[in-house]
Parts: structure tokens; sequence; C-alpha cells
């Protein structure tokens, strides 16, 4: 086995990451005529048994998500001595999980699979349509037993082939919670109460996230989170959620779609960070489909009535008090980080004040052995695809000479509202902010999707634009879609805006007809413009 460490008088200089440099170098460019000694010196170091070191793993990483994973399985792979500790605690429901981190267990795979059987619900009311004989449809209903189980097996056979991976590419994984004695050495406590010491070159710091609560009566005795939904033993019946964030406007679209009342509470606006013009059409589209909004309020308390149901008091933006019963009451109102239980001052990592995440450089905290990835960084995109690539760079960077860095650029994003919403660059907002009104061109149209003419649906929310520069080369800095399957289109376009796509080379691009993605390269009207963005025919 080969180790990857370095002698103290040495440092990767991983802010670059581009040449090492030794700790008392004056060189600004890291040219000097020590480099060449200092390269074979490190490679004689590398070929070190790790029998010969002092510290029991090469890399030690925190957390059992998608990331940690990824940077663990990813240092294996180029030799590296690797160990994961993850530990659940229960949410305050008692809902517990395994191994996989957010994602799989209570995050974008179970939210897929129920978002994915409402639209099977919508393509069941639409089916007569297109001539398809079936019963009664206002009959038809789905039963939430049958879909908890399936998505909940799902998830657990997820669970087992993790294990099954890390055990085969000899990742020691443990089911402790972990958290810092010094900077190389963490303790992890076990269910049972027992503490094991582990020891590594190497930190990885990948624990995720967890759900916030409002600090009100009742919240934590009777709300739930998206930690619990999709496990919910019994249907979730009329539900309030607390929230207008992307998980809260998620979880609202399939509980309506699966049948029950819901009703979303806003505390400000909807889908923050996102394009606002976007994000209210996406409210208004779920609005018409049957999905109750209470804006400007937030919640004060909560009361078990006799027969089980909540009684929801809240408070509007003028101080009046409202009050309706519920069955479930979810609260999707952020999440926060788990740094605090890692006791991070133990070893002086410094977390941002109002926040607890990691200002990370290049994934490397302050102290310089250790590192995080995921949503425990500071202004960097919460999403699954994000924790894992970062991950395995960092682990390239460590173990494999790489020098590429994280890209957090032009990441793209889908919400899974009922009529999906995909995105990718800056919201017109930003672009403005940034840039300024007289520099930012927007094109924007509606459209119609095929699909949607024989059953007659809505399509007056079907909508799309690109953000670009005004002048010069007139480069796409934004592309925002609404419509079905937004997620599979914008996947594509964020590859060409990674390659520096430009408006015109966008219009060049002959599209795929008849498609909902083919309306990018037909796109041609600017606000700026004042014409009736609405399309005159399918092809015009």
């Amino acid at each position: 086995m080969k180790s990857h460490s370095s002698k103290k008088k040495k440092s990767w200089c991983l802010s670059c990451r581009e040449k090492p440099q030794t700790m008392d170098s004056d060189s600004s460019d890291h040219e000097t005529e020590d480099h060449a000694k200092f390269l074979e010196e490190v490679q004689e170091e590398q070929t070190e048994s790790f029998s010969d070191q002092k510290f029991m793993y090469d890399l030690l990483v925190i957390g059992g998500g998608s990331g940690g994973l990824a940077a663990a399985k990813e240092a294996v792979n180029l030799g590296a001595k690797v160990a994961v500790l993850d530990y659940v605690t229960p949410s305050p429901r008692g809902t517990t999980w395994g191994l996989g981190g957010t994602c799989v267990n209570v995050g974008c795979i179970p939210k897929k699979l129920m978002h994915q059987a409402a639209l099977l619900g919508e393509a069941i009311h639409e089916a007569a349509a297109y001539g398809w004989q079936l019963p009664d449809v206002k009959t038809i209903k789905n039963d939430w037993e049958t879909l908890r189980t399936a998505v909940q097996n799902h998830v657990k056979s997820v669970n087992w082939v993790t294990r099954v991976e890390l055990r085969t590419k000899k990742v020691d994984y443990v089911n402790a919670l972990g958290y810092f004695k010094d900077q190389h050495t963490v303790h992890g406590k076990m269910k049972n109460g027992e503490e094991k010491i582990f020891t590594a070159q190497n930190i990885l710091i990948a624990v995720g996230g967890r759900p916030k609560y409002p600090d009100i009566p009742g919240a934590l005795e009777y709300g739930i989170s998206s930690d619990d939904i999709f496990s919910l033993e019994k249907a979730p019946g009329k539900t309030l959620v607390v929230g207008a964030g992307y998980i809260g406007l998620e979880c609202a679209g399939f509980l309506n779609a699966l049948g029950y009342d819901s009703t979303v509470m806003v505390r400000s606006i909807i889908l923050r960070g996102f394009d606002q013009q976007i994000a209210n059409m996406v409210a208004e589209e779920m609005a018409t489909r049957g999905v109750h909004f209470i804006y400007q309020a937030k919640p004060s308390k909560i009361e078990k009535q006799s027969d089980d149901r909540l009684l929801v008091h809240w408070v509007d933006k003028d101080g009046q008090t409202h009050k309706d019963v519920y069955d479930t009451v979810l609260f999707a109102i952020g999440r926060r980080p788990l740094t605090e239980e890692l006791k991070p001052e133990n070893v002086g990592i410094k977390l941002v004040a109002d926040t607890g995440k990691i200002d990370a450089i290049n994934e490397q905290t302050n102290v310089p052995n250790i590192y995080a990835v995921g949503d425990v960084l500071h202004k960097k995109p919460e999403l699954t695809p994000v924790a894992i690539h970062a991950g395995r760079l960092l682990a390239r960077r460590l173990f494999g000479n790489s020098t590429e860095q994280m890209d957090y650029i032009n990441v793209a994003t889908t919400v899974f509202s009922p009529l999906e919403y995909g995105c990718v660059g800056l919201s017109e907002e930003a672009a403005i902010a940034i840039h300024g009104e007289d520099n930012i061109e927007i094109y924007h149209a509606y459209y119609k999707p095929t699909e949607f003419f024989i059953p007659q649906k809505d399509v007056s929310n079907c909508y799309l634009k690109v953000v670009t520069f005004r002048g010069g080369d007139q480069r796409v800095l934004g592309m925002h879609f609404i419509g079905p399957n937004a997620g599979e289109v914008i996947q594509g376009f964020s590859a060409a805006m990674k390659c520096n796509l430009t408006f015109p080379k966008l219009k060049e691009t002959v599209g795929i007809h008849p498609t909902v993605a083919e309306e990018f390269t037909r796109v041609a009207i600017t606000k700026r413009s004042g014409l009736d963005p609405k399309p005159q025919s399918c092809c015009s």
C-alpha cells in the first residue's frame, strides 16, 4: 500500500495545486531550482509503505454521503488507505436511514420517484384523450403505503449496494459519529456509546446538513421534514408545507398530484436564488393544479387536537393571526450544516458566523490537511453532483498528482415541480446586477409542447429565456426553461455553456422536431423589443 503523505518540511500548495513548494520558499511563482529535487523526494516518499507511517489512514472521510463516498472510492483507486465514518442521528420524529447520505435516502432519489408517481397519475388522466379505454379515471387513486414501500425498498437496495462496493474496494466503513480531537485525530462515537480513535494524514469533512425547524411551540413535537416524508407510515392527508424553496415546492407538488390537499406557506419569496419571473410562474402553475399558497406569513404555534390533527396558527404581514387544521405539517425552511457536531474548535477550523459553513479554498480549509466538500461549503451549490465531482477531483489532487480544480460556475439544476424548471447560469436579476441592464439582452418565448395538444393541457406557463451579453460575441450567461422534462433539456445546454456558448451559435443549432428542447434554438424575441413572445404556430 502506497502512502501519499509527505514530510513535515514540505506541503502541497493546494490553493493553486500547480506545483509543490517548500514551506520556506521565497519564490512567488514557485519557479526555483529546488523543484526537480523536491519532486524526486516526493516520489520517493510516495513509495514508502503504509506501515512506515504514523497514521492509520491516508484519508479519513467524515460523512457517508455522495461527496464523501466519491472521494473515498477515488482515493482507494489511486492507492490510498481510506476509512469512512458515517452516522445518522434520528430526526425529531425518529426517522433514520442507511449509508449513502441525503440524496439516496431522503433527497434526490426518493423525491424523483414520488415525482414520477405524480407524473404517471397525470398521464393516466390524459390517456383517454389519446384513445386509451380506461375505467372512470375519477375513481383512480394512489395508495400511499404501496408507493412508500416501493420507494423505501429501492432506497434500501442502494444502501446495500453502497456497503458492498465499499467492502469490495477495501474502504473501511465505520458506523460512528465522528468529531475532531486534533488535526490528525478523529474520535468515532459508536451507537452503543463506545468511542474509537482514528488517525489520518488527510481528513475530509463531508457531513452535509439537516433540515431546520422554526423556534415555535409544537414544531419539533408535531412537525416533520423532508427527512420523514418519504418513509411516512400513513398517508400525509391535508398537508401544510412551510417554506417555498425547491424542497417545499417539490413536496407540495407531488403530494397534490397524489391526491392530498396541499398548501405552501411563503414567508417572503418563491425559490430564493432562482430567476424570480420563472419562480413565480412555477407557483402560478402549481396554483392552477390545485396547490394553495399563503403568502407573506409564518407559523407561530402548532397544537395537537383530540383527533390527532394539527391546529396551526400563523401570522400574516400585517400582524394578524390566522389558523387552520392540517393532518401533516412539513417544514422546508432551509438546512443547517452539521459542522458544530464535529467540534471544529478542537482543531481551529473557521466557520462562517451566520451559517456555520466552511469557507474553503479549493476544498481546503484553513487547517492544511483538512478538506471539505458538499453542502458544508460556503456559497457553493448544494447539489449532489457538485459534491461528487469535487470529491473525486480532490482525491486526484491528493493522491494522483492532478492539478484539476472544481469549477463551481454554470452548474445546472432542476426543480422537480409539477411543471419542471431547469436552469443553468445567471438569472435575469443576477445578470443585470453584475453587468448592468444596458449590457444584457434577454431573449424569451412561450411555446406549446406537442404532447399537450390532444389532452388540451394548459400551456400558459411553458416558457423559456436566454440571458446574454448584448454586445461582443453575445455570450450566453444563463438559460431557463419551464416545461416537461426540464432536467433532461437543460443538461445538454449546460455542456454548451461550459464551452462558452454564444447566442449566434445557439441560433445556428438545428433543433430536433418536435421536441420542447428545440425551442431554445428558435428563440428570437427580446424583452427589450416589447414584441409578443407567444408562438403563432407549432413550427413558427
